[in-house]
């Protein structure tokens, strides 16, 4: 059995077609027809490199210390799954973002012996769509023997000089385009793979990540007026929330007009129907090389986008736009697989690593808190997790499979809301009466959750 997994850097649920109309998503959507598209999935904490390192170790952030975007290298002597899987005989790769570390090396190419730590053998690393105006890659290399990357640099320096939410085409153009690059390396990998071992292939897309400068012709591919309308700012900002933060933040809550959020909407689902594309050239190959049905394949987002909705932009907060990510498990032929419709179980990202294992027969180690996702594909459970959890900056978001629930760091009730009578998120009913005796139930859940995951590791090195 070989192992595909595809991972986008700020993707929403709903930018799957079937979901939300966002965008044409035609390789998903054949993917997800051929195996089980999770619904109900979070992400298990809102920003890039708490998500990542939740991920790789099967370690919550509050386990780990990680809480949000820091100067920190994930470090190779910390366990993760990708190391296992490379012990029980893979060949593991990886193309794409990693942001398991924040520019260890000038040259990520130096970062051979960091990633092989991590488990993963053959490594094409690029930066992140920010951090390659600086980070030098095999793909900056190319970026500057064509004389583009000081293009890139200026359309960064002068989007975040005026606005960093404009939508404009990148001056990459597509064939340079880091989705592009990323998705034509990983298929020019696989295509040339002649080894006898299985492999695993994790091919990370550094979009649909902000700045949303999705390349011609994708970016007029879906014109703005066709972008859903962005969801209105609700009463979430009780004191002490994460969203009220936010919502005074002139980063993360700009004076945007409704055109400008309704291109930028347009754009990145352009963004989206570009990655769609490199994954379905990716599948063709696979298709026609018989192997497709010998391969697990799995495809999620470390976490959303706000693309303007609640008037926000970026991520770093327990609302749907932000925590809501997309999960398709595709099981090999030879496996079961169950009625895809048939339920919608409360599931995190974390969950992913449990699941890979479980279908190669390996156990997990007894500290990752992931659990295997295989019977609900399989269509022999139909109920995963009584809560699902997300945490940031010290913060912890429960949901159930109508509530959602922010806890601060002093374990207080800052943000709830009832999405089964409000799923726009428009009202916070946290000092509602009505909700008292569920709340205690919740808490009570969440301090019996952080005793059994008392334990803590350290898994980072600092820069």
């Amino acid at each position: 059995m070989n192992v595909l997994f595809l991972m986008a850097d700020q993707f929403r649920l709903d930018a799957l077609h079937p979901i939300g109309g966002y965008g044409r998503t035609d390789a998903l959507d054949a993917l997800a027809a051929d195996g089980k598209s999770f619904r109900r999935a979070i992400t298990t904490a809102p920003e890039c490199i708490p998500a990542r390192f939740a991920l790789a170790s099967g370690l919550y952030p509050h386990q780990t210390g990680i809480w949000q975007n820091q100067g920190v290298t994930l470090s190779p002597s910390c366990w993760t799954w990708m190391q296992a899987l490379m012990t029980t005989g893979y060949r593991t790769s990886v193309f794409g973002k990693t942001h398991f570390h924040e520019g260890w090396a000038a040259d990520l190419r130096d970062d051979q012996g960091l990633m092989l730590g991590y488990g993963l053998i053959d490594v094409e690393e690029i930066g992140g769509p920010r951090a390659s105006q600086f980070l030098v890659s095999g793909m900056t290399e190319k970026w500057e023997e064509r004389g583009v990357w000081d293009a890139y640099r200026a359309d960064f320096r002068d989007r975040f000089a005026t606005k960093p939410w404009l939508a404009r085409p990148s001056p990459l153009g597509l064939d340079l385009y880091y989705d592009t690059y990323i998705g034509r390396r990983a298929l020019e990998y696989l295509s040339r793979y002649e080894r006898s071992e299985p492999w695993f292939c994790w091919t990370s897309f550094a979009g649909p990540h902000e700045p949303w400068d999705a390349p011609a012709p994708y970016d007029t591919l879906h014109p703005s007026s066709e972008a859903p309308a962005a969801i209105p700012r609700g009463s979430g900002a009780v004191p002490g929330s994460i969203l009220e933060q936010l919502f005074c933040s002139p980063e993360h809550s700009p004076m945007m007009t409704a055109d400008e959020i309704a291109a930028l909407r347009g754009n990145y689902a352009g963004n989206v129907t570009l990655i769609d594309d490199q994954i379905g050239a990716i599948i063709d190959h696979l298709k026609r090389a018989d192997l497709y049905d010998d391969t697990l394949i799995i495809f999620t987002s470390d976490h959303g986008e706000m693309n303007g909705d609640h008037a926000l932009i970026y991520k770093g907060n327990f609302l749907n736009s932000a925590v809501n990510i997309p999960l398709i498990i595709k099981p090999p032929k030879d496996f079961p697989l169950g009625d895809p419709s048939e339920n919608e179980p409360l599931v995190e990202l974390i969950d992913v690593g449990a699941t890979i294992f479980d279908y190669i027969g390996v156990q997990p180690p007894s500290w990752m808190q992931g659990r295997s996702l295989r019977p609900i594909v399989e269509g022999r459970a139909r109920y995963h997790r009584p809560y699902s959890i997300s945490e940031f900056k010290g913060h912890t978001m429960i949901a159930t499979q109508s509530l959602k629930c922010e806890f601060n760091s002093a374990g207080e009730v800052v943000f709830l809301i009832n999405y089964a009578h409000d799923p726009l998120e428009q009202e916070n009913i946290a000092r509602s009466p009505a909700y008292e005796r569920i709340l205690v139930t919740m808490k009570d859940f969440l301090i019996d959750h952080n005793k059994k995951t008392s334990q803590r590791w350290t898994i980072a090195l600092a820069q």
